[in-house]
């Protein structure tokens, strides 16, 4: 059985080929604002029109398969950027409607998760998802994904990437502001962004930008941020572990390129006996693959839709969708 994913949340539009041999290819065009700016939904919408088609055809080229060889055509219809995620939705429906293809729902979040599952080979893990547009803690309960944790306001890898674009740094924020962080030699007073089981970031970026106008050292003042960010994600992880009392934790999303949270979260892990996993840097950021496979599982489990009724959802939680490929 081959599926054909289409990714195109946010910043990419991906494309990839999976079957019950693995993942045969995984092609993604990124969108890169200009400096200084932030994802423009429109502009990354115009990149994804621009390169979808290339981006396919690339992905059935390497995969060595043709769109007829197709069972069926994996679509991520949320959560993301309205422009973006119609983008890839009008790509899929018409594939889907010129070649007589069934057409499967993906949400973004939980393709995240699984290509992690899957990658990590962790059947039943602790998930901590961070990305640009996302922050949560879960685990399968029931039936669904269900959320230990979560940002009750902005997510941290836009909170940094936003912290990065104001004090000046290049693209890719995440990683500029963590170099300049391991230069800082003081950790300055601000708010731990923990409200409950969950995270909250925009007062710790407010105050962080404070600081900056106010003269502080900006080494100083990235470190600190980083620092509070992380730890209040770890307490809120260290509760879900406690809680759960599951014996593997997996980091996936973007941001689970970030060198630091990954040291971190390991002595986390460590320190409730649990391994820790990271997914493959190639399948962290948004990608094909990711959906192509989450696809595969939904379509072998009978998840279908009509294209009539394959609205984008751009606010669609996890905790929202059954999950007919596992069991409790």
């Amino acid at each position: 059985m081959n599926i054909l994913g289409i990714e195109s949340t946010a910043h990419t539009i991906g494309a990839s080929v999976v079957n019950e041999e693995g993942i045969k290819s995984n092609i993604n065009s990124v969108y890169i604002p200009p400096k200084g700016k932030g994802i423009h939904p429109r502009e990354a919408a115009i990149h994804h029109s621009e390169e979808g088609p290339r981006v396919i055809k690339e992905a059935l080229e390497k995969a060595s398969i043709k769109i007829n060889d197709i069972d069926a055509i994996a679509i991520s219809l949320g959560p993301g950027l309205g422009p973006c995620l119609r983008t890839g939705a009008t790509l899929a429906r018409f594939l889907s409607l010129k070649f007589n293809k069934d057409l499967i729902p993906v949400n973004h979040a939980i393709a995240h998760i699984e290509i992690a599952r899957y990658l990590c080979k962790k059947e039943d893990p602790l998930v901590v998802y961070i990305a640009g547009g996302n922050t949560i803690i879960s685990t399968y309960v029931e039936g669904r994904y269900r959320i230990f944790g979560e940002t009750q306001d902005i997510a941290l890898g836009n909170a940094i990437d936003y912290f990065g674009r104001i004090i000046g740094v290049e693209y890719p924020e995440l990683i500029n502001v963590e170099k300049l962080a391991m230069k800082g030699e003081k950790i300055l007073e601000l708010p731990l962004p923990v409200k409950g089981q969950d995270v909250s970031y925009s007062g710790l970026l407010t105050a962080a930008l404070k600081l900056i106008k106010e003269g502080y050292k900006i080494e100083d003042v990235c470190l600190s941020f980083i620092e509070h960010a992380y730890a209040a994600l770890c307490e809120s992880v260290e509760r879900a572990l406690a809680y759960t009392g599951k014996k593997s934790l997996v980091l996936t999303g973007g941001t689970a390129r970030s060198l630091i949270l990954k040291e971190k979260l390991n002595l986390v892990a460590s320190e409730h006996n649990a391994d820790f996993s990271v997914v493959p840097p190639e399948y962290a950021g948004d990608n094909g693959a990711m959906i192509a496979y989450t696809g595969y599982l939904a379509y072998k489990a009978g998840v279908k839709i009509k294209v009539e009724e394959s609205f984008v959802k751009p606010f669609w939680r996890i905790d929202e969708v059954d999950i007919p490929w596992r069991s409790s």
